[in-house]
């Protein structure tokens, strides 16, 4: 039936074939591969907030002989007047209601007129009766860091141990999954093989290297 074309003209919108010829397969890999990828995507952030907690402990713990990770030692100086009592175990307790530090003082020395000695606590306070200078030293707690190494060193015990297991599956999880997101050459074909092949050279040549636990 004539279109109204001249003869011989080729049309410029041809219609789509609807053919059903071979279709080429999607590159972006087999069928399970978007599900691998769900998985390790949602499992990644579940595992973020006991990532942090063990990073943080690892590096706290790695360096234990440079600093305390659980507490900080401190020093400050106050002032709390004069006319204290003559009597230690007093000028004990008056000292401590002037500084506001509550709690019943361990122990108690007067070591000589000027300096009165008590341990509160984990402090130890000198007083010099005579003009009212307070010198406290003591430790203070590292919140985050020492809450981190109490969970990384599986303080909680039982009920903490089943926590830690299932976040050692996961990370075990994360580390197999992580090879097979990507096809070719950038997977496990490629690029993928030596990164992984680098990654487990570094604590095998260092054991070697070391003489492993029997070198120490």
């Amino acid at each position: 039936m004539p279109d109204g074309r001249a003869d011989g003209e080729i049309s410029a919108d041809p219609k789509p074939s609807t053919g059903t010829g071979p279709i080429r397969a999607s590159r972006s890999g087999p069928g399970w591969r978007p599900g691998l990828r769900a998985v390790h995507r949602d499992l990644g952030y579940v595992a973020v907030g006991l990532t942090v907690v063990y990073a943080a402990s690892g590096l706290a713990v790695n360096h234990l002989t440079d600093w305390d990770p659980n507490f900080t030692n401190y020093r400050q100086v106050r002032q709390i007047g004069t006319g204290l009592p003559a009597e230690p175990n007093a000028a004990a307790a008056e000292s401590l209601r002037r500084l506001g530090v509550k709690g019943t003082p361990s122990e108690v020395f007067a070591a000589a007129p000027d300096q009165l000695e008590m341990r509160v606590g984990e402090k130890k306070i000198t007083v010099n009766p005579q003009n009212g200078r307070v010198v406290e030293q003591g430790r203070q707690s590292r919140f985050f860091v020492r809450l981190a190494n109490w969970l990384h060193l599986n303080r909680g015990k039982r009920a903490w141990t089943l926590i830690a297991d299932l976040y050692a599956v996961g990370l075990l999880v994360l580390a197999t999954t992580g090879m097979f997101m990507l096809p070719g050459k950038k997977g496990l074909r490629g690029r993928g093989a030596l990164l992984v092949a680098a990654g487990v050279a570094v604590p095998v040549l260092y054991v070697v290297l070391s003489g492993g636990p029997g070198g120490r």
